[in-house]
């Protein structure tokens, strides 16, 4: 018989299909947590009390390993493809029968019922069920807690299955490596397994989020969000790398959240509790308040590396990965927003990191435009971040996150749209990567001019301000910014090479063009011809 510690919800996990012969762990706070994850050997304290976690070899998320079972409720909605590659439900029954053996047998199982959503009215109860202590202290961070009184009829209706020890069968289980993780959207179930890497516990259930949202008429979205002094929402879409967590972290704005959203009749709201920034090179001067979160107790800091005197950190080594994470509830952000919640954006920004050093550093887009370039989801990798880039490489993510979506793009691109429509929101495109050449050649756009050109479309000088046409890309791009060098903002003015410029936008131009083909069919004609229209390579 199982014996449990408190708080107890008084549930077992009998309706999870679990019957544990070790100690159950219930929704433990992060000092149980982190306490028993360090008598257990899965990390230590770093300086300061961030707990510290490493999850070699898998550093990263495993997009192949991904999987939604393919049944009848949901097969006729989800995009089928190298996103999401269905899973048999047979096979899916016989994986599902092997985790739950596995979790009986742990001598620990640790638990957490939270909630995904900070809007009551859309939110999702969801059960963490864990081997592992200091995974749960992470989805504790990252999803929002219920209050003690709510435990005790805590009803989830998702549940998660955690076993980043076990390792699938490909042959027996239909996976493609010992790592999955697969989301069967009719039994509400989520398992996970042959990873250490805590992205895939929230991103999971972002996925879900993206499934159940457009559903009920909410958009889901990544992004970040902030609110003004006056009650003035922004939106930030961006991959990694892009700025979304720094940019929105602004000390003359309140957070709302760093990453996942849902716009709703009522404005937006967080999905999460909690923060997840990439800290690789972070400074207590270029990020203050992401790097004074690494330096609090409950902070839980993933294949960063110590310094194995002081027990430091050293952000600026990335012998792990570049990688390096920090997971943080939202509290820890002195400008936060409690109720995680927000009117309607007045304006959304989508960033960019072009390492072709084309793109201008900011542009007000029209409502075309804004369609092509949120399909279109554009940012770049430099040369020598992965095995085998030499060059810069265009990334195109429809959405600025198609790993994560599960409808077709054309679904969220229309929802946007409407609610851009409805709500009258400026959508700006701003390029945080690089200016007088390319990566290699030229130098990564400064964060101040990028803080000031944000700071002045948010406060509404760009609105209305003069604007020259990009002849390539067609964007309006400002003539002037308070605190940013004019030349700045013409970028082939930043090349030594006007030519070497004139010859390397049009390559990128051509890349969007052939990566926006197979969005022609599902948007009008004004959203293609949106696109860069000027001369091809």
């Amino acid at each position: 018989m199982a014996t449990q510690t408190t708080p107890v919800t008084g549930r077992g996990l009998a309706a999870q299909g679990l019957h544990p012969v070790g100690t159950v762990h219930w929704n433990l706070v992060p000092p149980q947590l982190l306490q028993r994850a360090i008598e257990r050997g899965e990390g230590r304290l770093a300086d300061m009390g961030p707990f510290a976690a490493v999850t070699t070899p898998h550093t990263g998320r495993s997009p192949k390993d991904k999987f939604i079972v393919r049944e009848p409720s949901s097969e006729h909605h989800v995009d089928w493809g190298a996103v999401n590659q269905p899973l048999a439900p047979e096979r899916f029954d016989v994986l599902l029968a092997d985790v739950r053996r596995y979790l009986d047998e742990r001598d620990e199982l640790f638990v957490q019922d939270l909630y995904c959503g900070a809007d009551p009215a859309h939110r999702l109860s969801v059960r963490y069920v864990s081997p592992n202590a200091w995974h749960m202290a992470f989805v504790r961070n990252m999803f929002i807690r219920p209050e003690l009184a709510e435990l005790a009829d805590f009803a989830p209706n998702f549940t998660v299955l955690h076993a980043p020890e076990f390792t699938a069968d490909p042959a027996r289980h239909g996976t493609r490596t010992g790592t999955f993780i697969v989301l069967n959207l009719a039994a509400r179930t989520i398992l996970i397994g042959g990873t250490r890497y805590a992205g895939e516990l929230k991103k999971a259930m972002f996925t879900v989020m993206n499934y159940y949202m457009p559903e009920r008429g909410v958009l889901s979205m990544h992004c970040s969000a902030n609110v003004g002094r006056h009650g003035d929402t922004a939106l930030f879409f961006g991959l990694s790398g892009t700025g979304k967590t720094t940019l929105s972290a602004d000390p003359h704005r309140h957070l709302i959240g760093d990453d996942e959203h849902g716009w709703s009749d009522h404005g937006v709201f967080n999905f999460e509790g909690g923060c997840y920034a990439k800290v690789i090179n972070l400074s207590p001067e270029g990020e203050p308040d992401i790097y004074a979160t690494t330096q609090m107790f409950g902070t839980i800091l993933e294949n960063v590396v110590l310094d194995p005197v002081t027990s430091k950190v050293r952000f600026d080594d990335q012998s792990l990965t570049e990688n390096t994470r920090a997971s943080y509830p939202l509290a820890y952000i002195r400008n936060h927003v409690p109720a995680g919640r927000g009117g309607h954006p007045k304006n959304v920004v989508f960033l960019c990191a072009d390492a072709f050093g084309v793109m201008p550093p900011v542009a007000k887009l029209t409502r075309d435009q804004a369609m092509y370039y949120f399909l279109s989801g554009y940012t770049a990798k430099v040369a020598g971040t992965e095995r085998g880039v030499t060059e810069p490489q265009a990334t195109f993510s429809a959405c600025f996150g198609a790993v994560f979506l599960v409808w077709h793009p054309a679904k969220y691109a229309e929802m946007l749209g409407q609610l851009l429509d409805r709500h009258d929101a400026t959508v700006w495109l701003v390029n945080t990567g690089w200016t007088g050449g390319p990566a290699g050649v030229g130098s990564r756009m400064k964060l101040g001019y990028t803080r000031a050109m944000v700071q002045a479309l948010l406060s509404g000088e760009l609105s209305h301000a003069p604007t020259a046409t990009d002849p390539v890309f067609g964007l309006h791009v400002p003539t002037a910014i308070p605190g940013v060098p004019a030349e700045v903002l013409n970028p082939r003015g930043t090349w030594k090479d006007p030519g070497a410029y004139d010859a390397q936008a049009a390559k990128l131009a051509e890349m969007f063009r052939a990566n926006f083909a197979k969005f022609a069919d599902a948007v009008g004609p004004s959203v293609v011809k949106a696109g860069p229209q000027g001369p091809s390579t």
